[in-house]
């Protein structure tokens, strides 16, 4: 998706549909003054609320409320603003909005012509990005927006303010700034070969290198646990029928979500709940117990548990302490983690989870944690554990939250500085090729910021947003 008509003057209702005490209506566009006369009687002073009645096209109120007028460029948009705060009721905001449209539409008795010609309802995230294009915000920024209304743990909506206000821009601007000093020397070098001076080992171009590696394996570090905050990861528990696995989903998440029966079987379906670990999201998934199954409905359950194995960023393998000794059991088992083995690649990590230890305290279990998802007993060790399976290690006070999309760039940027080292480690010091690395992973760099980018990739950025921001 691509905006069209980014300098049409636009309108939205800017707060979520449904009833609520104030609901905002939102016009941003240039010489606004004509509307906000026909909408509120009188002229506004700038960055003031003023109480009125919001008037249709007789003078009658449609409701009344406070009006601000935001003048360009001091706005969110950076063009001429205006909010109306009216009651928050769906029919009062969608009156509102419909009569911004007429009064753009009427002629002015002045000028006679239109008081706001080209007004339309604005796409999702048309607003933010205006504010965008037009300099208020950069891109990671405006994607932080999204973020904060999408901010599903305290941690993540903290990390996102963080990402609003500019800390990881202003890390990508150190970054960039410092590959643009050593891209620099670089150009020297190859514009003035001829010079007896070698600007790249007068100006320790090598150790500025490094020092760039460094402060990149930080930010990467901190975008990495930024992105686990805002995408969590997908935990699958997996196991044979009657191991615990609804009992273990139940305790996880502090509810009773899953059914728990003594009867085999009695799972079919996967039953999903996102559950948060000091703030970090897990999306934990309980599945059908894996065995050879007559019932057509447990082998739909069973394909279906497969298939969620298969897309998960981690596996809870669950045994039962009171059938650990069996052999038949233990032969099921080592069957089922035969699968996991040719299903999962090596990166995803498979825990061995031993359950029902309230009612087999003495039996013996190998490597694992061990619990009674009855109890309690073990629960948090288990949390701790999906912490360090999921890769967290940073203190959320000291995280901005990051996407996949930045994480990769990062990762793109990692690549280029390392070819570029060992270019500029060559004996030929190979330069042509070394100021071309360097150019790509300054472009790396630009893509997180949107200082450059493809039209598509912002029309997908911010048509993700609601509408009204």
């Amino acid at each position: 998706m691509t905006f069209a008509r980014t300098t049409d003057p636009i309108v939205a209702v800017a707060t979520a549909s449904g009833r609520g005490a104030v609901g905002i209506v939102r016009v941003s566009g240039a010489r606004l003054a004509p509307l906000i006369e026909a909408l509120c009687g009188r002229t506004l002073k700038p960055r003031e609320a003023t109480y009125l009645a919001f008037r249709d096209a007789a003078g009658e109120p449609v409701d009344h409320g406070l009006a601000i007028h935001f003048p360009s460029p001091h706005s969110f948009t950076g063009e001429d603003v205006l909010e109306l705060q009216a009651h928050g009721g769906t029919v009062v905001l969608q009156l509102l909005l419909a009569r911004c449209l007429e009064a753009a539409a009427e002629a002015d008795p002045v000028t006679g012509r239109p008081r706001l010609a080209g007004l339309r309802v604005a796409e999702p995230g048309e607003f933010s990005q205006r504010a965008f294009l037009n300099g208020k915000i950069d891109l990671a920024q405006a994607e932080a927006i999204a973020d904060l209304i999408d901010a599903s743990t305290e941690a993540a909506a903290r990390s996102a303010g963080r990402s609003l206000s500019g800390a990881f821009s202003r890390e990508i601007h150190t970054l960039r700034d410092a590959l643009i000093h050593l891209r620099m020397l670089v150009e020297a070098t190859l514009d003035f070969p001829e010079e007896e001076i070698d600007f790249l080992q007068k100006a320790d171009a090598a150790g500025q290198l490094v020092k760039l590696q460094t402060q990149l394996a930080a930010v990467q570090q901190r975008a990495k646990q930024g992105a686990l905050l805002r995408e969590g990861i997908k935990v699958v528990i997996a196991g044979q029928p009657n191991a615990g696995k609804s009992s273990l989903l139940n305790a996880l998440a502090g509810a009773e979500l899953a059914i728990v029966s003594a009867v085999p079987g009695t799972t079919r379906d996967v039953v999903s709940q996102t559950i948060q670990i000091h703030g970090v999201p897990l999306h934990v998934a309980d599945t059908a117990g894996l065995r050879e199954s007559s019932d057509e409905v447990e082998q739909i359950g069973v394909a279906r548990a497969w298939g969620q194995i298969e897309s998960a960023d981690a596996v809870l393998f669950l045994h039962d302490l009171t059938r650990a000794g069996l052999p038949d059991y233990a032969a099921a088992d080592a069957e089922i983690l035969r699968g996991l083995r040719q299903k999962l690649p090596a990166s995803v990590p498979v825990l061995d989870v031993w359950n029902k230890q309230d009612a087999a305290p003495a039996a013996n279990a190998a490597q694992g944690i061990v619990l009674s998802a009855k109890t309690g007993l073990g629960i948090e060790a288990l949390r701790e554990q999906l912490l360090a399976m999921a890769g967290w290690q940073a203190v959320p006070e000291g995280v901005y939250l990051a996407r996949a999309r930045h994480v990769q760039a990062l990762g793109r940027v990692e690549t280029h500085l390392a070819l570029a080292a060992s270019h500029l480690a060559a004996q030929a010091q190979l330069l042509d090729l070394l100021a071309e690395e360097l150019r790509l992973a300054q472009n790396a760099l630009n893509e997180i910021t949107g200082e450059f980018g493809a039209d598509d990739l912002l029309g997908v950025i911010f048509s993700r947003f609601c509408i009204g921001k």
